[in-house]
C-alpha cells in the first residue's frame, strides 16, 4: 500500500473510531487508534502514516511524533473536507 492509500484508510479509520465535531471535523484519541486492532492490521507503521496525513494537513495533532503510553490521550482531529467549489455564476443575458 502507498501513502496515498494508507492516508486514505486512516480517514476512513478516523471516521469509524472519532467523534464528529460540529465543525464537521473528527477526533480521536491516539490511544484508541493505536489499540484497535483494525487498524492494528492495517497500518504497519501507523506513526508514520499519522505524520505524513498531518504533513498533507489531514490531520492535526499537537507535537511531531506520538508514541503508545505517553501519547495515549492526545487528541488527532482529522480536519473537514474543503467545501465542494463554487458553480461560476451564469452571465446574464440581455
Amino acid at each position: 500500500m502507498n501513502v496515498e492509500e494508507e492516508i486514505q484508510k486512516l480517514e476512513e479509520e478516523i471516521h469509524r473510531l472519532g467523534s464528529l465535531q460540529s465543525d464537521g471535523s473528527y477526533t480521536v484519541t491516539f490511544g484508541v487508534l493505536f489499540n484497535d486492532d483494525r487498524c492494528a492490521n492495517i497500518f504497519e507503521a501507523l506513526v508514520g502514516t499519522l505524520r505524513a496525513a498531518k504533513k498533507r494537513k489531514i490531520v492535526a495533532f499537537p507535537g511531531e511524533l506520538l508514541l503508545q503510553g505517553v501519547h495515549d490521550k492526545v487528541e488527532i482531529t482529522l480536519r473537514p473536507p474543503p467545501p465542494p467549489p463554487q458553480a461560476p455564476a451564469a452571465a446574464a443575458t440581455s
